[in-house]
């Protein structure tokens, strides 16, 4: 190897353990990181993990969202902040403050336009996150709630590699085969990864309808509880499959704002779930 080639190599090292030191010294002001994973899309992933985040700051606590879905980035749309862009202060970008106590980031928010697509590599979806982790000013926090794409693939393991000591992984699935077949390998990746897993949330369980009271169980029905005993893993509970909710994902407003609902109510169980375990104490199945 030539002089030149070695003096490359040392520079990248010497870059590469800069970056893991800033990520370390970001992530250690905070308190709890959680990934929000599921093993395929369309399960409703981002809509818990935004409402889990904003659920979290309504409590007090100051949260952070980091939308690692570099593909896919909804986050903005669910909270109703899609025109915003991030300030650069000293360096550092500064997250998008949603609520005084909630802050987001999402490569949503730096795309010339919403339909504009990311076209990348691996390498430059571990460099994005590696930038949200350590080249934004969270600050301090209670939690980092981490949104990531669907499957097993690139984020995940950035994600879980840069960060090194997660609290754990929240897995989200809907009550039918195929996404409690895709859910159980997201069980398996955290397992692979040792990180922690807090439990698995069913969504979309069972409808009931508005006009005659009655439930329908359009997705099934027990799956996921069914898999996390299987698994032997917590159930942090179910939520039901309501039109509102949809309605309030697509106006950028929580659902857990909502006064009186199902969706609230059991949503409410899973947030005291997710505290529960964080803190060492007993998960509470609805």
């Amino acid at each position: 190897m030539n002089t030149g080639m070695q003096e490359k190599e040392r520079e990248g090292k010497k870059r590469l353990m800069e970056q893991e030191e800033a990520v370390e010294a970001s992530m250690g002001k905070v308190k709890h990181k959680i990934m929000v994973m599921s093993g395929k899309g369309g399960v409703g992933k981002t809509t818990v993990a935004a409402n889990l985040a904003f659920a979290l700051g309504m409590r007090g606590l100051d949260v952070g969202l980091m939308d690692a879905d570099i593909h896919g980035p909804d986050v903005p749309k669910i909270l109703g902040i899609e025109d915003k862009r991030p300030e650069v202060s000293e360096d550092k970008m500064l997250p998008i403050s949603v609520t005084p106590r909630l802050k987001a980031m999402s490569i949503g928010f730096l795309l010339p336009d919403r339909d504009s697509a990311i076209i990348w590599r691996g390498p430059m979806k571990m460099n994005a996150i590696r930038q949200f982790l350590s080249d934004v000013d969270w600050g301090e926090l209670d939690y980092m709630i981490i949104d990531l794409p669907p499957g097993t693939g690139d984020e995940p393991l950035s994600v879980a590699q840069l960060i090194k000591k997660v609290d754990g992984a929240i897995i989200v699935t809907t009550p039918q085969d195929l996404a409690l077949l895709d859910s159980r390998k997201a069980v398996n990746f955290s397992s692979v990864l040792k990180v922690p897993v807090i439990g698995i949330i069913e969504n979309m369980s069972g409808f009931v309808c508005p006009y005659c009271g009655k439930e329908i169980n359009i997705f099934k029905y027990g799956g996921g509880e069914r898999s996390a005993r299987e698994l032997g893993v917590p159930f942090l509970g179910r939520v039901p499959l309501d039109p509102e909710m949809v309605e309030a994902a697509d106006s950028g407003t929580p659902f857990v704002m909502q006064k009186e609902s199902k969706v609230r109510e059991a949503f409410e169980q899973i947030v005291e779930n997710v505290r529960a375990f964080v803190e060492g104490k007993e998960v509470k199945s609805q």
